[in-house]
């Protein structure tokens, strides 16, 4: 899609499976398999959706999904089907991994930054895109090497490390303009320093929710992931900026819905809906 001068499409790096429980928390079985029917082993079907736009000359990515490094034993635990991957993506559409000036993390879990890195010969990981700096909130960096035992299962440094020691690393504090039209958005809740990315331009606005609202299953405010480390932040949150993008009719980018990419959403008898984008400038890779 173009806003104004700024161009965006949405890119895949394919699907993968988490448990179904873990995905909806406190919200019971019978109510979230309507939505997303789990397979033999509970887990559901969840995308890997990512960004490439393109600002002020520059190019840049949102999210790596999970990347091609992931063992055979962790690859059929989460059921990763990579019929499509983030770099294959990109260069259909024209973007080699050398093109790549701009790497937005919303945090450093496994599934949204998988792709920062490959294999190199000698096994090893380097950076997926060599002329890029990566840009993370320095709280969520910081914690990516010290996590908990509840969260440390979702950082890996193969993911992170060799982007630090590349020198290619840019670790930010809060809300900043990265770009014109291209806004990084604290917005803690899943962990405590993950970013949203607004972008505006031609008098509109998208918004990538990343973990906050990780699919459209996701709107009612009570339906929130049993993976978020603060979970009643992550309501408060989601109260702010749900209604903020009904309000303003946003353009709603959603990280891990496998159908709905992008929706605008509408207030229907007192809910929330997901109406699905049917421009067809949107394009899914």
């Amino acid at each position: 899609m173009k806003f104004g001068e700024l161009e965006f499409f949405v890119v895949s790096d394919g699907r993968f499976r988490l448990d179904g429980g873990a995905m909806f928390g406190v919200v019971p079985k019978p109510l979230w398999s309507k939505k997303m029917p789990p397979d033999e082993r509970n887990r559901i079907t969840l995308g890997l959706n990512c960004l490439l736009i393109r600002a002020a000359g520059k190019t840049i990515v949102v999210e790596t999904g999970v990347g091609e490094k992931m063992e055979p034993k962790w690859a059929d635990i989460y059921g990763v089907e990579h019929t499509a991957t983030l770099v294959g993506s990109l260069r259909r559409r024209g973007v080699a991994p050398e093109d790549v000036d701009i790497v937005i993390n919303t945090h450093l879990h496994f599934d949204h930054c998988g792709g920062n890195t490959r294999r190199g010969r000698d096994g090893k990981p380097v950076p997926t895109f060599p002329n890029a700096r990566y840009v993370v909130q320095r709280g969520e960096y910081e914690h990516a090497w010290k996590p908990s035992e509840r969260d440390r299962a979702s950082y890996l440094p193969e993911n992170f490390a060799a982007v630090a020691e590349a020198g290619q690393l840019e670790a930010v504090e809060g809300d900043q303009e990265i770009m014109p039209g291209v806004e990084l958005i604290r917005v803690p809740g899943h962990t405590r320093d993950m970013q949203c990315v607004r972008l505006t331009g031609g008098d509109r606005t998208a918004i990538f929710f990343a973990d906050l609202v990780p699919t459209t299953a996701h709107l009612p405010l009570a339906w929130m992931m049993g993976f978020d480390l603060y979970p009643l932040t992550t309501l408060e949150e989601k109260k702010k900026w749900i209604p903020e993008a009904v309000k303003n009719q946003w353009l709603c980018l959603f990280a891990h819905d496998p159908e709905v990419p992008a929706a605008y959403l509408r207030e229907r008898d007192g809910r929330v809906v997901a109406e699905p984008v049917q421009e067809p400038e949107l394009v899914t890779t």
